[in-house]
C-alpha cells in the first residue's frame, strides 16, 4: 500500500508542478489535485485524514475536508493574515507608512550606497523578532508594513527586500515556537533548555551563511535582470501629508507583541494578546490619530473601509491559496507519501548519520511541497524516537537538523503563507521569491549538515 500510494503521490506532484509552471490558476490546481488524491485514497482503502464530524458518506466527506480547511484556516492563521493585510493597506492609505519612511531615511541614508548590506542586516534582526513573534506569515507581513518601504526607498529592489524579509522566518526556533515545543516533547526536555543548549549554537553559523549568500545572490540577480519589477525602484520624494507621530503606527504592533511576548514578558500580568487582536487595536489607534488630525468623523469612519478592503484582497488572493495548499498536503498524507519516504531511507541501510541527513533533506522537501514547516515536522517528528532507538543514536542529534530543515523548506515554498502574503503586498510573484531563496537555503542546509554532523 505504501509503495502504491508513494507512486501515485509522485505522479500527482509531477502533474501539479507542470501545471504550475504553465501558470495555470494555482488555487484550482492545488485544490483539485488534493481532492483527487483524497478520492483515490478513499477508493483504495487508505487511511483518510481525521475529521471531527463525518457526514457518514465517503463521497461527501471529501468536500467536508474542504469545509473544515476553510473554517479552521479562516478562524486561525487566515484571519491573522487578513487582519495584517488590512492593517498594511490602512496605514499605507492614511500616510503612516510614508511618515515612517521619511523618519528613517536620514539616519539610514548611509546605506543608499550599500543597499545589499542593508538587506543582509535585516536577516539577523528579523530572526530575533521571529523568536519573540513565532508566526512566519504574521511577522513577514509586519516587516512588510514597517521595514519593506524603508528598504525600497533606500535602493533595495522589491524582490531583494521580500527575499530577506521571508528569510527572517527561516528558523522556527525559540521557546515560543510550535516546532520547538514539539521537538522538546520528542526529546524529553523543556523548550528553554533546548533553545539555549541546542538551537542557538546551530543558529549562529546559519545566520552568517544566509547574510553572506543573500548579499551575493541578490546583487547578482538584480544586476542580471533588467525588468522594472526587479531593478531598483527610482527614488521618490516622500510627500509628508501627516504629522511625524504617525510613524509610530506601522511599528506599534511589533512593539506591543514584543512587550507581551513569552520571551520578554516585561509586565507581571498574565496578559496574552495574539497578533490579530493587536492588529485590530492598532487600527483603532490609527483611527483616533485620524480623528484628531481631520476632526471629521465621516472621513474617519470611511477610512475603516480601507482596513476591510485590505482584508478582502488578502483573502481572495492569499488565504484561499493557503487553504488549497492544505487540501493538497492532506492528499499527499492520505496516500502515505511521508511513510514511503521514510521506508525508502531506511531500506537504503544507512547508518545513524546517513539516516539523519536523509530525514533532514526529506523534511526540507516535504515542507516545500506542503508549504508548511509545522505540517512537515509534525508528520516526521514523532517517528524519530523509534528510528533512533533502532540505530542507537541521540534523539536530539536527529531532531535538531529536522527542525531547521522544516522551517527553511517553508521559506522556499511558493505556496507557503509567508511567501504568498508578502508577495501580494510587494506585487511580485511568489515563485520568483522562491527562486531567489533557493540558493541561499540550499547553502544553509549544506552548512547545517556539515556543522552538526562533521
Amino acid at each position: 500500500m505504501v509503495l502504491v500510494g508513494s507512486i501515485i503521490s509522485i505522479i500527482f506532484i509531477v502533474i501539479v508542478a507542470k501545471l504550475l509552471l504553465k501558470k495555470i490558476y494555482p488555487h484550482a490546481v492545488l485544490l483539485f489535485s488534493g481532492i483527487f488524491m483524497l478520492c483515490i485514497s478513499y477508493i483504495f482503502g487508505f487511511e483518510m485524514p481525521f475529521i471531527e464530524k463525518s457526514t457518514n458518506s465517503g463521497f461527501f466527506d471529501l468536500f467536508e475536508y474542504v469545509k473544515v480547511a476553510f473554517s479552521e484556516t479562516n478562524a486561525g492563521v487566515g484571519l491573522m493574515i487578513m487582519a495584517i493585510g488590512g492593517f498594511v493597506a490602512f496605514i499605507d492609505k492614511i500616510g503612516a507608512s510614508d511618515a515612517l519612511v521619511y523618519l528613517a531615511l536620514k539616519p539610514l541614508s548611509f546605506f543608499k550606497k550599500y543597499p545589499y548590506i542593508l538587506a543582509s542586516l535585516v536577516i539577523p534582526i528579523g530572526q530575533f523578532l521571529f523568536i519573540c513573534i513565532p508566526s512566519a506569515a504574521g511577522l513577514g507581513l509586519l516587516l512588510m508594513a514597517s521595514v519593506f518601504p524603508i528598504m525600497v526607498n533606500l535602493g533595495v529592489s522589491r524582490l531583494s527586500a521580500v527575499s530577506v524579509i521571508t528569510a527572517c522566518t527561516a528558523f522556527g526556533v525559540g521557546p515560543a515556537s510550535v516546532i520547538t515545543a514539539k521537538s522538546s516533547q520528542i526529546i524529553g526536555t523543556d523548550s528553554v533548555s533546548h533553545f539555549f543548549d541546542s538551537q542557538i549554537p546551530l543558529m549562529l553559523p546559519l545566520t552568517l551563511t544566509l547574510m553572506i549568500v543573500f548579499f551575493i545572490v541578490n546583487k547578482y540577480f538584480d544586476g542580471k535582470n533588467s525588468t522594472p519589477e526587479i531593478k531598483h525602484i527610482e527614488e521618490k520624494e516622500i510627500e509628508l501629508k501627516v504629522p511625524l507621530i504617525y510613524a509610530i503606527i506601522p511599528i506599534l504592533p511589533l512593539i506591543i507583541l514584543l512587550l507581551f511576548s513569552d520571551v520578554f514578558n516585561f509586565f507581571t500580568t498574565d496578559v496574552d494578546v495574539g497578533t490579530t487582536t493587536v492588529m485590530i487595536f492598532c487600527v483603532i489607534v490609527g483611527l483616533v490619530f485620524e480623528l484628531i488630525r481631520t476632526r471629521d468623523i465621516k472621513v474617519v469612519f470611511q477610512n475603516l473601509q480601507l482596513f476591510f478592503n485590505g482584508m478582502g484582497n488578502i483573502f481572495k488572493s492569499v488565504v484561499t491559496l493557503i487553504i488549497a495548499a492544505e487540501i493538497f498536503a492532506k492528499g499527499l498524507i492520505s496516500l502515505m507519501f511521508i511513510e514511503g519516504l521514510i521506508d525508502s531511507s531506511q531500506s537504503l541501510g544507512l547508518g545513524g548519520v546517513g539516516i539523519s541527513i536523509v530525514m533532514a533533506l526529506m523534511i526540507f522537501m516535504a515542507a516545500i511541497l506542503m508549504g508548511s514547516g509545522n505540517a512537515a515536522f509534525f508528520a516526521f517528528g514523532p517517528l524519530v524516537p523509534k528510528i533512533t532507538g533502532n540505530l542507537g543514536i541521540s534523539t536530539t542529534s536527529m531532531v535538531l537538523p529536522m527542525e531547521y530543515a522544516a522551517s527553511m523548506g517553508r521559506t522556499v515554498s511558493p505556496i507557503s503563507g509567508v511567501l504568498l502574503a508578502s508577495s501580494e503586498i510587494a506585487k511580485v510573484s511568489p515563485f520568483d521569491i522562491a527562486k531567489r531563496n533557493a540558493i541561499p537555503f540550499v547553502c544553509a542546509i549544506i552548512v547545517m549538515l556539515i556543522t552538526h554532523f562533521i
